[in-house]
């Protein structure tokens, strides 16, 4: 669990807006979350949402005070680019990285949840399919698609996940999941606002890869 509790996201001002740096740096920290998966399946991912956060960055750190928030961003480069927005930029990124970010919110919310396999209670393969099949699964073409299908044959055991997640510490599953709710309360505050921005800006892309 220390892997997320080190690092927890801000809370949301009133008018939601995410501000880029503390965001950044907060976001920075999960791409080994998709270690404790235990599957190279899952270092696409990983490299996904390395890349996107570095993509925002290098934007972000062109200009800090033009680009305090993450909607400063996407209304600048909607700006800029025209009729190539929102297929660019920082903008196409975050429209990526905020996908992997939902993969590992669904996922936690499902084990705090309690969702099971009642066959293989100690599987976490459940709670993996449902994050897949919420976060990513339309924007994935048949061949990928399979990769993730093989890949959640390869999801570790319920015990062996929370203990990666706590560095490898023995912790007990409550206290565990009791941090990850935690965790969950401004990370999926910060996550339902990037949606929503997006939404509102009509920045949405449905394209599959």
């Amino acid at each position: 669990m220390a892997l997320l509790m080190e690092h927890q996201f801000r809370q949301l001002p009133a008018d939601k807006q995410v501000e880029t740096r503390p965001f950044l740096e907060a976001v920075s920290h999960l791409p080994p979350f998709f270690d404790c998966l235990g599957s190279a399946v899952f270092s696409p991912i990983k490299a996904d949402i390395a890349g996107n956060i570095t993509k925002i960055k290098a934007v972000y750190d062109s200009n800090p005070t033009r680009f305090k928030t993450l909607q400063h961003i996407l209304e600048a480069e909607k700006e800029m680019h025209g009729t190539e927005w929102p297929k660019v930029g920082a903008t196409l990124a975050l429209m990526w990285l905020k996908r992997g970010l939902r993969f590992i919110q669904v996922l936690l919310q499902s084990l705090v949840d309690g969702d099971k396999d009642e066959n293989n209670p100690n599987l976490i393969r459940v709670n993996v399919t449902k994050a897949y099949e919420m976060a990513l699964m339309k924007y994935h073409g048949w061949f990928v698609q399979k990769l993730f299908k093989a890949a959640l044959y390869a999801a570790p055991y319920r015990s062996d996940f929370l203990k990666a997640l706590s560095k490898g510490r023995e912790v007990k599953e409550e206290e565990c999941l009791d941090k990850v709710r935690q965790f969950l309360v401004n990370f999926t505050a910060t996550i339902d606002a990037i949606y929503e921005m997006y939404t509102k800006m009509n920045a949405e892309l449905d394209y599959t890869v």
